[in-house]
């Protein structure tokens, strides 16, 4: 009877031993799961690519202002009371920007406009003619990058105007005729203010304003006999918007 009551507790113990093992060890392993590391996506990092183009409408505003004109044997024709005006124009535009840093970049834009000429002053009603200009403006830009999606930038640098396909008037109904007509290509200074307001990561608008200094020494043929000399102001503002894209 004894050996049996001993077998009867033995056997009890030995159970309520294995039903306690599992309990206890729950706490063990919510324990070790909380204490194990917890692992985050990092957030993906956008590659930086230095290159950004844009298309604009260009509104080329010539300020001629000064303009000189000297005719020979003519003083009376000679500036001052005599000067040069150059009509407006506005062309397509393109331009490619090169960033070197976040905040600092080179633009370059590229474009042709087509002017008319003509006579003021004392030479009111002269058609002196037409020419082409190709202004390629090179730039060096500090953009600010503080303002969220908006970021303006200030700008200077060079413009080299080559003048091509000029062709002299040739007519006139009111007197004197320009038969030839030549303006020489002329290197100049730049300033530029403008910005872009983005969209997304890659589009945006974008507004610009530059100012050339550009006064070219030209010459003139009249009635195929008198020649006039000059410096044509030019000095445009480029005035112009458009649609950014930034790769």
């Amino acid at each position: 009877m004894e050996n049996s009551m001993r077998t009867t507790t033995i056997l009890t113990t030995a159970s309520l031993l294995a039903l306690a093992t599992p309990l206890a060890s729950i706490p063990v392993k919510a324990a070790d799961l909380a204490r194990a590391p917890i692992y985050y996506k990092a957030p993906q990092i956008e590659p930086f690519n230095p290159w950004m183009i844009r298309l604009r409408v260009l509104g080329v505003l010539p300020d001629t202002a000064g303009s000189s004109v000297n005719v020979a044997g003519a003083p009376a024709l000679s500036s001052p009371a005599s000067g040069l005006s150059i009509s407006d124009q506005v062309v397509p535009e393109l331009d490619i920007t090169y960033f070197f840093t976040n905040n600092v970049a080179a633009e370059l834009i590229l474009g042709v406009t087509r002017h008319h000429i003509s006579g003021t002053g004392t030479l009111t009603g002269l058609d002196v003619g037409k020419a082409w200009l190709l202004p390629p403006t090179l730039t060096l830009q500090y953009h600010f990058t503080d303002f969220g999606p908006f970021k303006p930038y200030i700008g200077a640098g060079i413009n080299y105007t080559v003048f091509f396909n000029q062709s002299a008037a040739n007519t006139s109904l009111t007197g004197p005729a320009v038969t030839d007509l030549h303006i020489s290509n002329q290197l100049g200074a730049a300033v530029q203010f403008g910005f872009d307001y983005m969209l997304d990561r890659h589009w945006g608008l974008n507004f610009d304003v530059k100012k050339l200094w550009l006064r070219p020494n030209y010459s003139a043929t009249v009635n195929n006999a008198i020649a006039v000399t000059g410096r044509a102001n030019i000095d445009p503002w480029l005035v112009s918007g458009g649609i950014t894209y930034k790769f």
